[in-house]
């Protein structure tokens, strides 16, 4: 038994060890739990591919994971990049301070490099966001946030459980994907295919999405949560026409302490929101945006007005 550091890539054998550790790094809470359903649902089941999951092992331990998901932007003039966005990282208390999150980092990065990925792209926390600058990412931008306070009486939160659907917007139905014009991007935007709205808003292991109509077709999707100990219903993304209408509804329909959503500068999304009486929540940093290309981009990656992003791009869970 080695005790020195092995890269490889992980096996589902080492998901329960996985889990392990970036519990005993990350935590856990009864709003976040780290599920194997979880796990496969980002790393196996994706539509843009399975993940690049690497592990550093040490004594026959699992000392850190390292997990690029696999993903997909288009450009405005109709261009597709391969991309990936890295999370669930956790480097095992034990083994902290001994080099396992940058060679973890540099093996993924190679790997990456050798399938022909163009661009990573990610939100880390504080503690590691200087840490990503140094090893070459560049800075895009603040991702803020917009709201809507609801007016009277709202549904109570518990700090241990997050309020059903039908409890924070009783009008929303369970999402079902449906046959709606995806409009062109304006910067780099997750095609919305069929494929990836049924995995991104019917699979999903953990969180519930709904889906309200406006009255001129289209709508919006919606899931309800808390933060901060308020209930709280997040837009997750607008599809079709009438969008404004469709914030309105949800508004109007809403039963939290208050609608939360964001959506890129310059998209017909953060107009809608905006007519729909949406505010942006001054001073109020949420996400910070940082990228590195792999390969020779024709947009400006470190502009965040070249984003076409919208909060189900960033609340991956």
């Amino acid at each position: 038994m080695s005790d020195s550091l092995e890269i490889r890539p992980a096996t589902n054998g080492d998901t329960t060890e996985i889990l392990d550790v970036m519990r005993a790094a990350l935590g856990e809470t009864p709003l976040l739990k780290r599920t194997t359903d979880l796990f496969e649902w980002k790393h196996a089941n994706n539509p843009f591919g399975p993940s690049i999951v690497l592990v550093a092992e040490k004594g026959g331990r699992i000392a850190g994971v390292r997990s690029f998901m696999r993903w997909e932007l288009e450009s405005p003039d109709g261009s597709r990049y391969r991309c990936v966005s890295p999370v669930d990282t956790a480097t095992h208390p034990d083994f902290a301070r001994q080099g396992v999150f940058a060679r973890l980092t540099a093996s993924a990065l190679e790997v990456a490099r050798e399938d022909g990925v163009d661009l990573v792209f990610n939100t880390p926390n504080p503690k590691s966001y200087a840490g990503y600058l140094k090893m070459g990412w560049h800075e895009v931008g603040w991702i803020g946030a917009y709201i809507r306070p609801r007016i009277g009486k709202a549904v109570s939160s518990d700090p241990s459980q997050i309020p059903t659907l039908e409890q924070g917007i009783p009008s929303a139905d369970p999402y079902t994907p449906a046959a709606l014009a995806n409009r062109n991007p304006m910067g780099l935007r997750t095609p919305r295919s069929d494929t990836y709205l049924a995995w991104r808003f019917t699979q999903h292991p953990l969180a519930r999405y709904g889906w309200v109509p406006s009255s001129e077709g289209g709508g919006a999707v919606v899931r309800v949560s808390t933060r901060n100990g308020r209930s709280e219903t997040v837009v997750a993304d607008l599809l079709g026409e009438a969008k404004a209408k469709a914030i309105r509804e949800v508004a109007r329909s809403s039963r939290t302490r208050y609608v939360a959503t964001w959506f890129a500068p310059g998209t017909p999304e953060l107009s809608a929101i905006r007519s729909g009486g949406m505010f942006k929540v001054p001073r109020l940093k949420t996400l910070h945006l940082v990228a590195l290309p792999l390969t020779r981009l024709d947009i400006d990656v470190t502009d965040l007005r070249s984003w076409d992003f919208a909060t189900s791009d960033l609340e991956l869970l």
